[in-house]
């Protein structure tokens, strides 16, 4: 048994998950609804993953802002939105024009009885409003992540000052030490969940496949793959943006698949958040940068969602015959930019998301419903995007700061 834990530990973990996403898809064909046996085993990776991400968005943020100074962490800060906004509205303009050129939906009609009730939209001024929590553990136990965002950023300029004060310079060293080493600490933690990462694929992709079978696929077959074919595009987009960046494809791929796959199969970017920071790191990029740049993404920077708005809102129209005009897709750029801001962190994010657009350029809510019997199987692909958009506009900014920072004259 050792022997065979030895052999589980020195195979490499692109290997291990390779081979868990292969037996997850063969035993959820095989055993059908009955491989949900197996969902306590993927529930538990979601809740490592979860059990992890307060304390890596903490203390990672605030090590990260005691290593720079407040001019780059501003520069950097208007950065990471003016390109997470960039990327989303190109995500769409994407969508549009791949689901433009193969018309998903034509042919199809809706029968009436495709209804879907959508979660409240609580709208971009709740979502600005909720980055100051009420108090500390509510945010902290609600997952509120723009709440944990803003404690860290806020307790880490402080000690940052701390440090920097004559007065105080001796607590501060020893408050910034003593959060160094729990950083650390949970660092290697992390690379003990690492290796139960294949076991909770293993298990998630069995209960899916398991799940929804290959009906459900066949059904909605012709707009799922042209979604597909525009996240595929939407992604050899990042790779060229970053190969003209002189950014290491390979490096980024090597250390980025980890959090990608796993993105899709729990469908969740906060989820994978502990891996994507740990992606991030071994990347060797800025702490101070990707300690809120990451977190800050998963909660608003949503390309692959955005790409599913672009592509729903054109098969919706399909269906119902009547294509967008040249001023109702200008609305879904710009209305679905803001949606995947104003929608932040909220449950069925993606559904509302959609409705929201289709509400304001009068597409019919039952197309919502039609396009939720494929939630799952969508979901995973639009997630996975999101996750590299993320890692892809942080290695960017990274990029860009490490050679203005060798432009930049040196003191004498």
């Amino acid at each position: 048994m050792k022997k065979l834990w030895r052999g589980y530990l020195d195979t490499s973990l692109i290997t291990k998950i390779t081979v868990a996403l292969v037996l997850g898809i063969l035993a959820g064909l095989l055993f059908g609804e009955d491989a949900t046996v197996l969902s306590p085993l993927g529930d538990l990776l979601l809740r490592l993953l979860q059990f992890l991400i307060v304390p890596l968005i903490l203390f990672t943020l605030i090590v990260g802002l005691n290593q720079a100074n407040l001019a780059s962490l501003g520069r950097m800060g208007g950065k990471v939105f003016i390109y997470f906004v960039g990327t989303s509205a190109l995500a769409i303009v994407v969508g549009i024009a791949i689901a433009s050129l193969f018309n998903p939906g034509t042919g199809l009609t809706l029968d009436g009885s495709d209804s879907f009730d959508v979660p409240d939209d609580p709208g971009v001024v709740s979502v600005l409003l909720s980055i100051v929590p009420k108090n500390i553990v509510t945010a902290f136990s609600e997952l509120n992540l723009l709440g944990i965002i803003f404690t860290a950023f806020v307790f880490g300029i402080a000690l940052s000052i701390l440090r920097a004060t004559e007065s105080t310079k001796e607590v501060g060293e020893a408050a910034y030490n003593v959060i160094s080493g729990l950083n650390e600490a949970t660092m290697r933690i992390m690379q003990w969940i690492i290796q139960y990462v294949p076991i909770g694929i293993f298990a998630i992709i069995a209960k899916v496949v398991g799940n929804q079978g290959a009906s459900t696929l066949l059904d909605l077959g012709g707009m799922i793959g042209v979604l597909y074919i525009a996240l595929i595009v939407q992604l050899l987009l990042y790779v060229l943006i970053m190969a003209f960046n002189k950014i290491n494809i390979r490096e980024f791929f090597r250390f980025g698949r980890t959090p990608m796959i796993t993105a899709f199969v729990t469908q969740s970017s906060s989820g994978a958040l502990p891996l994507t920071l740990n992606a991030a790191d071994r990347l060797k990029l800025p702490k101070s940068l990707y300690g809120f740049s990451l977190p800050l993404g998963a909660t608003i920077n949503m390309d692959g969602a955005a790409i599913r708005i672009a592509v729903s809102a054109v098969f919706a129209a399909n269906v119902v015959g009547d294509p967008l005009s040249f001023i109702e897709i200008l609305q879904v750029v710009l209305i679905g930019t803001l949606a995947s801001v104003g929608t932040a962190g909220v449950p069925g994010a993606g559904m509302i998301m959609i409705a929201t657009v289709f509400s304001q350029i009068g597409l019919p809510m039952e197309a919502v419903g039609l396009l939720s019997a494929v939630d799952v199987l969508v979901g995973m692909g639009c997630t996975s995007l999101n996750v590299t958009g993320d890692l892809a506009v942080t290695s960017l900014i990274g990029r860009k700061e490490k050679d203005q920072k060798k432009t930049e004259p040196v003191n004498s």
